[in-house]
């Protein structure tokens, strides 16, 4: 294998070599290698669509090359198309047809200007009347990508694995057709967009270890953001009455394919709603953009069929309670719980450890023994207060909060809740978060006094929620990991 490997790294430093001296080359006989620009008349896609005899000027990549003495024929490529050149001795003249046998690498960029036709065989071609090189490529493409090595390839080049591989930029795809889906129905129902910082001076908005980094200037540590939620309920205090925000979190926590440490997320907050009006609106955007980026609300997820058309209510408290025998609710001390857990021999001893917390252990349980269990796409609601300081205590029991979640396939998808507009109510909240944080709990949020500063001069009724679009765009397109729907994903 190590032979091969070396024949390989060889070869291409021969094809490398080769390359420069045709670029050289090309300058020396007064040709530009690098051009500034091309005036195309079409798209590949768009051309594709005329009809024969329609005059174009196309540009793209060369991905295939055949040759046959005075003919050759060329695969022009883009990431949304595909189409055939034919490039003739009669139609470019011996000069021109002469140079671009000669200088012509499979990967270069090329411009063309012809006319549609069809081949003998009936294949879709441009007939190339003129020809210019706009940019050579300086290394070969690859032919083929496997086995694990090439992942670490597929990852590290993802420019790569977008020409070489279908799926990649199919997956791609509809994750910018599923954004602007998601902008566009968020405008379409009166949603402002907005921006909020990703440096914050406290870690808050979710139960997440945060990144530190050192503002120089200021002289101060402070977090990237976890979340945008204080933030974007202060712009609610400012009296815009719905907004939202598409952008980056970043928490520091173990990788696997259902987390990554910087993600993509959409939150948005709506004054005067409670969960049940965002357990409606957010039901009627998943459901238009999984039809609209599938065609169906049936989807196929590594061999699973997810039903997003009949969505189930899963009560927490209730289902958590009758797995453990007791009300959930009724907890307050740490032990008591974990004592119940390990006697039932619900969760791992050495992990039932790790968590410093009530509200750290009722999480855990949860995940481990029904979070898991739910495949088809459900809403889970009926929270304990302790598990969210920023969300609102149902008016009959406070130790619940008005909350739901999205969940399929064993995984959250989105988290909302009605907001806790009670400045009182939420220092207490905080305060409680603060004492978990000092007992190891190092997931628990800092007090931010600037938020509780803005409530205290007052917020409307709230109601907010937020989804990962890494992991909706995984089932939409099928991809078991996250790292397979980002143009960038994180590699060691």
């Amino acid at each position: 294998m190590e032979n091969i490997e070396n024949v390989d790294v060889q070869r291409e430093a021969d094809e490398v070599n080769a390359r420069r001296e045709k670029i050289l080359s090309m300058k020396e006989n007064g040709l530009i290698p690098y051009k500034d620009s091309f005036n195309r008349t079409h798209t590949i896609l768009e051309a594709r669509s005329l009809n024969d005899g329609d005059k174009c000027r196309v540009c793209g990549r060369v991905t295939g090359r055949r040759g046959f003495g005075k003919l050759m024929f060329l695969d022009l490529f883009d990431v949304y198309a595909k189409i055939q050149l034919e490039v003739t001795l009669n139609n470019m003249g011996e000069e021109k047809f002469a140079e671009i046998k000669k200088y012509l690498d499979i990967g270069d960029f090329v411009g063309v200007e012809g006319e549609i036709c069809h081949t003998k065989v009936g294949e879709l071609t441009v007939r190339c009347f003129d020809f210019t090189i706009l940019s050579k490529t300086l290394r070969p493409l690859p032919e083929k990508f496997h086995g694990v090595k090439d992942d670490d390839i597929r990852y590290r080049q993802r420019y790569l694995d977008c020409i070489a591989n279908e799926k990649t930029r199919e997956t791609l795809k509809n994750r910018i057709k599923a954004v602007k889906f998601i902008r566009d129905f968020m405008d379409k129902h009166g949603f402002v967009e907005v921006e909020t910082p990703i440096l914050q001076g406290v870690a808050s908005g979710a139960a997440a270890k945060p990144f530190i980094t050192k503002h120089n200037a200021l002289d101060k540590d402070f977090y990237l953001r976890i979340a945008p939620e204080l933030a974007l309920k202060e712009i609610i205090a400012c009296g815009f009455d719905r907004v939202y925000e598409i952008g980056k979190n970043f928490r520091n926590e173990g990788m696997d394919p259902s987390h990554l440490q910087e993600f993509t997320v959409i939150e948005w907050y709506a004054a005067y709603w409670n969960f049940e009006d965002n357990i409606k609106f957010s039901t009627e955007l998943f459901q238009g953009m999984v039809k609209h980026i599938t065609g169906s609300l049936k989807v196929n997820y590594q061999g699973i069929e997810l039903d997003f058309e009949n969505i189930e209510r899963i009560d927490y408290c209730a289902e958590l309670s009758k797995i453990i025998g007791s009300n959930i609710l009724d907890f307050e001390d740490v032990d008591e719980l974990k004592k119940v857990i390990l006697s039932k021999n619900l969760v791992d001893d050495g992990e039932l450890e790790g968590a410093k917390s009530l509200p750290a252990t009722i999480d855990l349980l949860f995940k481990r023994v029904l979070r898991d269990k739910l495949i088809q796409p459900c809403i889970v609601y009926n929270y304990p207060a302790c598990l969210v300081p920023l969300a609102r205590r149902n008016d009959k029991d406070p130790r619940i909060i008005d909350m739901f979640q999205f969940v399929a396939n064993g995984v959250e998808l989105d988290k909302a809740y009605s907001e806790l507009v009670d400045p009182l109510v939420q220092r207490e909240a905080f305060e409680e978060q603060a004492r978990n944080r000092a007992n190891g709990d190092d997931e628990s949020f800092g007090v931010d006094e600037d938020f509780l500063l803005a409530m205290e001069h007052g917020m409307p009724p709230i109601s907010g929620l937020g989804f990962g679009i890494d992991r909706i765009v995984a089932i939409l397109t099928d991809q078991q990991t996250l790292r397979d729907t980002i143009f960038f994903p994180l590699v060691k």
